[in-house]
């Protein structure tokens, strides 16, 4: 029985790493959406299944099996709240469609969306175990879910920007006009006249905001009135521009007041101000074509206005990146300076940051004469805030690797220090392990890492026993640690992502294959040799594409 519970634990260890390497392989939302209801189906043997995310603050259906399109269409219309699994329409849903086990999607608090699963094949109730392991795959995958969405709402804005950029060409001249100005004042008094000799307008205002507070321009409206209205409503949140008929709809009190056009002043898609303009003299109507000309022009102004701050920011930035050099040179001063003298081992190591302060770590810890600890690690994310928690956990690690504890054990206290220091959604893949030089044995632990190679002969073997990556939640299940015996000539290739996913000029990454395949290569070569050699060949691969991940590789040599 309990060789038994051991095999489901493993093997439901071995589904949770391969299930987190394979929808953090990717930031595509239908393959991560797939592949976590896939998942679940596979897991439960059931044949039915929905997953809705939090949209906009609704929840809606986004990807589905076993239901039919006409169902789909009467998915609810509800908030997407803490508390929407207890909603009675969701409630009805599920129980129309035969969906029996719901879990929601949470990140940070936040309700990311909600999973709900149809009956088993062999209709058997869901357990509480199933119900556990559900929350841990969707524990795993909310933030392969939100930097996916993340990620489709930049490329929304990256296209609405190129859009506005080509519009912008066709009002050259007066960005000329504009430019010539480094006075705010007259840059709106331009934009005005250019308005008003248009579309011979009489009421009329720009407001040009900084943070909570509105500043009034030149107003042919009552200020008082215009502002108290203003007030009234969330005048940030009004990203496009709005006709008559919109204006009527949403703000009626502006509208009462002979407002009849409000275009927002843009900058890298944030509104910055607003040009409100009346009827027009001839009482012609605004057109598009003049809603389109007068939100140009206002992205015009308010850039050439905004053009001092924008100087400021320079060297303010300039200011920073001197900053980040220190803190890249005091991170480079946290890897390990020396390596510890082993007769039966030869270790060499190397950390390439990307542009900025890196995520990446390595270290090799001497424990006493015969052993010592080789670890590596990949905080998600980088900058400033992925190298405090790569400070943190080179911290934990210095301190528990010396503490005799299994490595396990040790690995599950890691992780709760991590868990617990927390709380934006980051994590870190970690692998780490103890060399006996006595014995030539090596003890390892697996954290959600990229499996390392271990060349036996003309054989490659990956290191992947270990469990989930840290900092997802708190240490639930123990992880499982393995010991190897080593012999003459074998190599273990310890690498991040930033070797295996590095990408040419034409998108191809270099693979796990590519980097086995060297490992398979490296007959009678020094670890160090063997290191440089792989660099060599990343380099050769990405052929002067930017290097957008850190680089981290330790090659361990059995003499």
């Amino acid at each position: 029985m309990q060789d038994n519970d051991n095999l489901k634990v493993k093997r439901n260890l071995t589904a949770l790493v391969e299930f987190s390497r394979v929808i953090n392989s990717s930031l595509d939302l239908n393959f991560i959406l797939n592949n976590v209801l896939l998942t679940c189906l596979g897991k439960f043997l059931a044949t039915r299944g929905i997953v809705a995310l939090n949209i906009n603050g609704k929840l809606q259906a986004k990807s589905y099996k076993g239901i039919n399109e006409e169902s789909i269409s009467l998915f609810p219309d509800i908030d997407a709240s803490e508390n929407c699994n207890e909603n009675d329409d969701l409630k009805k849903f599920f129980t129309d469609n035969n969906l029996l086990a719901s879990e929601k999607i949470s990140s940070s608090n936040e309700c990311v969306g909600i999973v709900c699963l149809g009956e088993k094949l062999n209709r058997q109730d869901y357990t509480r175990d199933d119900l556990d392991f559900l929350k841990t795959i969707l524990n795993i995958s909310a933030s392969a879910i939100q930097n996916s969405m993340i990620v489709d709402e930049l490329k929304i804005v990256n296209r609405e920007l190129d859009s506005r950029i080509q519009r912008l060409s066709s009002l050259f001249e007066l960005s000329k006009e504009f430019g010539l100005f480094s006075e705010s004042t007259k840059v709106t008094r331009l934009l005005i006249f250019a308005l008003i000799g248009q579309f011979l307008v009489q009421k009329y205002a720009l407001l040009r905001f900084e943070g909570n507070d509105i500043e009034v321009i030149e107003p042919k409206l009552p200020v008082d009135e215009l502002l108290s209205n203003l007030r009234k409503i969330d005048y940030h949140q009004i990203t496009t521009s709005l006709n008559r008929e919109q204006v009527a709809l949403l703000f009626p009190s502006l509208y009462e007041m002979g407002i009849e056009v409000i275009v927002p002043m843009q900058i890298q898609g944030k509104t910055k101000g607003l040009i409100i303009l009346g009827k027009r003299i001839n009482n012609i109507d605004y057109t598009d074509a003049d809603i389109e000309f007068i939100f140009s022009v206002g992205s015009l102004a308010i850039i050439s206005m905004e053009n001092r701050r924008l100087f400021r920011e320079a060297l303010e930035k300039h200011k920073m990146e001197e900053e980040l050099d220190i803190a890249r040179e005091i991170q480079r001063n946290l890897l390990p300076q020396k390596f510890p003298s082993l007769s039966n081992f030869d270790i060499a190591a190397v950390n390439v940051s990307s542009k900025q302060v890196g995520g990446d770590y390595y270290d090799i810890i001497e424990l006493d004469e015969n052993d010592c600890v080789v670890a590596i690690a990949d905080v998600s994310g980088k900058g400033v805030p992925a190298s405090l928690m790569m400070a943190n956990m080179q911290a934990f690690l210095q301190v528990i690797c010396r503490q005799n504890i299994p490595l396990g054990v040790a690995t599950g206290l890691i992780n709760d220090l991590i868990s617990k220091n927390t709380t934006d959604g980051r994590f870190i893949t970690f692998f780490w392990g103890t060399l006996n030089n006595l014995d030539k044995t090596f003890e390892y632990v697996n954290a959600g890492h990229n499996p390392p190679l271990l060349k036996k002969k003309k054989k490659i073997i990956k290191l992947e026993i270990g469990g989930m990556i840290l900092g997802v939640m708190k240490t639930l299940m123990q992880y499982r640690s393995e010991k190897i015996q080593l012999m003459k000539d074998d190599v273990i290739v310890m690498f991040t992502d930033g070797i295996s996913e590095a990408m040419n000029k034409k998108g191809e990454e270099f693979s796990d294959a590519a980097l086995e395949k060297l490992s398979l290569e490296s007959v009678g070569d020094t670890s160090e040799n063997i290191m440089k050699k792989i660099q060599s060949e990343v380099q050769k691969f990405t052929d002067g594409a930017n290097q957008s991940d850190d680089i981290t590789l330790v090659v361990v040599k059995v003499k």
